[in-house]
């Protein structure tokens, strides 16, 4: 099973790592790794929460998410998304901006001469309003996880408090709201408040149109059987689908903008952090639904939760001041390993009370 979910990782690591080499030599070969591991190491929650999505959908658009969701995360969102920005935000034709992240000055000046941005600088600019957008969609996404009433809960004196008061209607959007206010005013230079705030709002608009479509699609083309046990199709696979790109999207473009730390070339940034990183990341979420890893492991779905949390607050924090994104990606490892690691003890604990039940006599008469 593992040859046959990361075969295809492999095969796509090891082209990508020869056309790096071909393009830019031992040095493009070695950024190319690096980067693929970089998202590997730093995207393992996303891989968690895609698998709960992941194992809703139908065989079929398991198998879109696969394909036509990899060329997406590859080219859309590592090369295309990018660079739209810059097409945007520097009022510049998409040529003009290929060539520019393609040849930057020697100097590797942040401003020329003539008043231009070189493409990094550019794309950094633009970090308030992707901040605010990703930051509210996924802190939409923990919101109304944790505001959910559980049977299992992972940090129960917190959780079961959040599930209580989560009986609130619409209590996520105050809160996520809140903290959108907060930002702006707080931590957004004056020059990016309205920025912040117009991004935010559309971040938060956005989580609610494709999961509100989703789960009234879901629920409409499931009515002969438990919800639980049913295969979202049609449109709800669609809609689901939707939710996984555009969770994905708020994953990845902060990846884009911490990659520039290493390269400011497209072509390996596309190669290390889509080619090999996303591949990676999405046999990953594959392995873990055909396994029942989160079956298994019951903490884990709690501990992405928390970490996509965490990173939320960290994408508002990072509006204002920069975190270095080994402390973002040391935060989800965290959070991940404590999931796996009490969900182990949790096994181990009810493996143990059913021998020992097993092990008492049976009463007689």
């Amino acid at each position: 099973m593992v040859l046959r979910i990361f075969g295809m990782s492999f095969i796509v690591t090891v082209v990508s790592l020869i056309v790096a080499f071909l393009y830019g030599g031992p040095t493009a070969l070695a950024l190319a790794a690096i980067l693929g591991i970089m998202e590997v190491s730093l995207s393992f929650d996303n891989a968690v929460i895609n698998a709960t999505v992941l194992q809703r959908m139908s065989e079929f658009w398991q198998k879109i998410f696969l394909t036509i969701g990899v060329v997406i995360a590859v080219f859309g969102m590592r090369l295309v998304f990018p660079l739209a920005i810059v097409w945007v935000t520097a009022g510049l034709n998409p040529v003009k901006a290929f060539d520019l992240a393609l040849n930057p000055p020697a100097d590797d000046a942040a401003t020329f001469a003539d008043g231009s941005k070189s493409y990094e600088t550019l794309l950094t600019d633009a970090h308030p309003q992707i901040a605010a957008f990703g930051g509210m969609f996924l802190l939409l996404l923990f919101l109304n996880f944790i505001f959910e009433e559980r049977d299992i809960t992972w940090l129960s004196w917190l959780e079961r408090p959040l599930a209580r008061i989560g009986k609130l209607d619409m209590l996520s959007v105050v809160v996520s709201g809140v903290a959108l206010v907060l930002t702006a005013e707080i931590i957004a230079a004056d020059d990016d408040r309205a920025t912040v705030l117009v991004a935010g709002l559309l971040g938060m608009i956005t989580y609610i149109v494709v999961d509100g479509l989703g789960s009234m699609f879901h629920t409409e083309e499931n009515t002969e059987g438990p919800s639980e046990l049913a295969k979202a199709a049609g449109k709800a696979g669609f809609f689901l689908f939707l939710y996984l790109e555009v969770l994905d999207a708020s994953f990845s473009f902060d990846g884009v903008i911490s990659a520039f730390a290493i390269t400011s070339d497209p072509i390996i940034i596309a190669l290390g952090l889509g080619l090999i990183g996303a591949m990676f990341v999405r046999s990953i979420t594959v392995y873990l639904v055909r396994k029942g890893t989160l079956s298994e492991f019951v903490y884990l779905e709690h501990g992405a939760h928390w970490a996509i949390g965490a990173l939320a607050v960290i994408l508002f924090i990072s509006i204002g001041v920069h975190i270095n994104e080994i402390i973002t990606g040391l935060i989800g490892v965290a959070f991940i390993g404590a999931a796996f690691i009490t969900s182990l003890i949790r096994n181990r604990r009810a493996d143990a009370e059913e021998v020992e039940a097993e092990r008492e006599p049976t009463p007689v008469g």
